[in-house]
């Protein structure tokens, strides 16, 4: 009788192809998957999975965990949501290649651009590198509950080869960018999955400087995707403002082609234009379909900041008021808040603040909801702080400050600033249904105070498939092949994101039925105590990485059989031989 490390029995098997699931077994030895379908013979370890999904584990195309690699071995949040395969180093900002004298310049531009704080990098970072395959060399000692891959981020090499002039968006001279296309040739061949560039203005150092990238020239960029070039590998991945959509999807359509390098690019609907996304994606999908390999990075959900009295932003931020007291421990400012004649003066207050989110989104009070369980990102005009104040008979931020000072102060607030501008996410449905975009914008591992994006995963099982009541669904067969397969592909991981005998078992078991994602919490286990914002979610049987069960009922189970990933990875002998 033939025995394998596991079996996975009779699940629906969505086996990342597209194809319409089936029931059936799922065995596993040696890290790869050996037999789907009618499996004989027994396991050392079996699941029973009857009545819930089997699918290929999920990759997350866009994360920046760049520096939680170098102190942690769990990739949380993203690990609990499926997620077997991470990519780091996105929007240009990382921390290699980096010399000693530009730590804390590394430090501020990540702490500005990803709202990690400066104390957590300061003291967490071991800096055990210099260069680019100095970094991956120390990555490969050290292991981790998900795989990792690492992308080339441009400010640091901006900053590297050029210095002072680099951070301060001087034009790179031709000596310059042969420097960094040198260099980027030189982290390919080390195992680098790609190269990541910022054009945005969002993108700032916490000294309110702008990412040394954001004006890079054409020539720059075309340098370094030669560099890409000759190395025969490696994405491209660009994060812009598209002032002028159609000429910047036609500087990054030449990059692609004079270079053959894939690419992909984050789009998202903005409140203030609208429609402008679509000129995006009509680009994209022109080019696509002329065999021009680029992609648009789209999230599921809107990408919203959570306000509270524990996060780095709410309502009263810039209040003088407010600010008297922000440098309280939690409960002490919660009494405050609570205390009737504090609370009159806050309300009476106003924000004084230069920065226009903070003196006037924050207090969009008409475009604010409560977050509350069950979660809900798709909530209606009279969710709204504004809707419920005028319901009570009470001022909106009379209502934000109560809503925020339940649970003991830990009341979260939800400011979708992108992806809803009308309210809908049938914006983001049309995003999805198109052949040129892939999943991706999760940030997870960063805006640790602000953001909790690494659930995307969840969000698109429950709410896309599952539970959305204003409009289209999607088959879970479509979502898994996106989240699994197409994103594999994309990266040049081809051993995995199929159900297959021959891939990697790299898997997940979930109780769709019953998979729940809960609300947002902080907890304080950064280096330096320092706070981060974590989304957990129930009904995920069994998260199984290279043949190991890495969590187990949403729990870790302290294996840890991920690695860093050098480069790509052809399919499988067996599908190949199939092909």
């Amino acid at each position: 009788m033939t025995t394998h490390d596991l079996i996975i029995r009779g699940g629906t098997i969505v086996d990342g192809t597209g194809a319409e699931a089936y029931e059936g077994d799922v065995a596993v030895s040696g890290g790869v998957i050996t037999a789907v379908g009618k499996v004989n013979g027994k396991g050392i370890e079996e699941i029973d999975a009857k009545g819930q999904i089997v699918t290929p584990g999920f990759v997350d195309l866009h994360t920046h965990y760049d520096g939680q690699v170098t102190w942690g071995e769990e990739m949380s949040p993203s690990s609990i949501h499926g997620i077997t395969t991470v990519v780091m180093g996105n929007c240009g900002v990382g921390f290699a290649p980096c010399k000693s004298e530009d730590h804390d310049r590394l430090i501020r531009l990540m702490e500005g651009v990803e709202d990690i704080p400066f104390p957590v990098l300061s003291q967490g970072l071991p800096w055990a590198w210099e260069s680019f395959p100095d970094y991956l060399d120390f990555l490969s000692t050290r292991r981790f509950d998900t795989d990792v891959c690492a992308q080339l981020p441009h400010a640091a090499l901006r900053v590297f080869v050029m210095g002072d002039r680099g951070a301060n968006r001087e034009d790179a001279t031709p000596e310059d960018i042969a420097a960094m296309a040198k260099l980027a040739k030189e982290a390919m061949m080390a195992g680098a999955m790609g190269f990541s560039t910022s054009r945005t203005l969002n993108h700032r150092t916490s000294d309110g400087q702008p990412t040394p990238t954001l004006t890079a020239s054409q020539a720059e960029l075309e340098g370094i995707a030669m560099g890409l070039s000759e190395a025969g590998r490696g994405v491209l991945q660009f994060v812009s403002d598209f002032n002028d959509p159609l000429k910047e999807a036609a500087m990054l359509r030449h990059l692609v082609e004079v270079s053959g390098r894939p690419l992909s690019v984050s789009l998202a609907q903005s409140d203030v234009a609208p429609n402008a996304w679509r000129k995006l994606l009509g680009a994209i999908e022109a080019a696509a379909n002329d065999g021009v390999p680029i992609r648009a990075q789209v999230a599921p959900r809107p990408v919203g900041v959570l306000l509270g009295l524990d996060l780095t932003l709410n309502p009263f931020t810039a209040h003088p008021t407010y600010q008297s007291i922000a440098h309280l421990p939690l409960a002490e400012r919660v009494a405050r808040l609570r205390d009737p004649a504090f609370r009159a003066q806050l309300l009476a207050d106003e924000p004084s603040a230069d920065n226009p989110f903070v003196k006037s989104t924050l207090r969009n009070l008409g475009k604010i909801f409560q977050l509350s369980d069950p979660v809900n990102y798709e909530p209606g005009p009279e969710s709204t702080l504004a809707a419920i104040a005028e319901a009570r008979g009470m001022t909106p931020e009379a209502v934000a400050l109560d809503l925020m000072l339940e649970r003991d102060g830990m009341g979260v607030l939800y400011l979708p600033f992108l992806n809803y501008a009308q309210g809908s996410l049938d914006p983001i449905l049309e995003m999805m249904e198109s052949p040129a975009t892939l999943p991706g914008l999760s940030d997870g591992g960063a805006h640790v105070g602000m953001i909790c994006d690494g659930s995307f995963t969840t969000t698109m099982l429950t709410h896309w498939v599952r539970d959305r009541m204003k409009g289209k669904k999607l088959s879970v067969e479509s979502i898994v092949q996106r989240q699994a397969r197409k994103t594999a592909e994309w990266i040049g991981l081809w051993d995995r994101g199929l159900i297959a005998p021959g891939y990697r078992a790299d898997l997940n078991v979930i109780d769709l039925a019953n998979l729940k994602l809960h609300l947002p919490t902080i907890q304080r286990d950064l280096p330096a105590g320092g706070r981060r914002l974590m989304q957990r979610a129930s009904g995920y049987t069994a998260t199984i990485l290279k043949g190991e069960i890495t969590h187990r009922d949403g729990d870790p189970t302290g294996k840890r059989p991920g690695r860093l990933v050098r480069g790509a990875r052809a399919a499988p002998v067996q599908a190949i031989a199939a092909e």
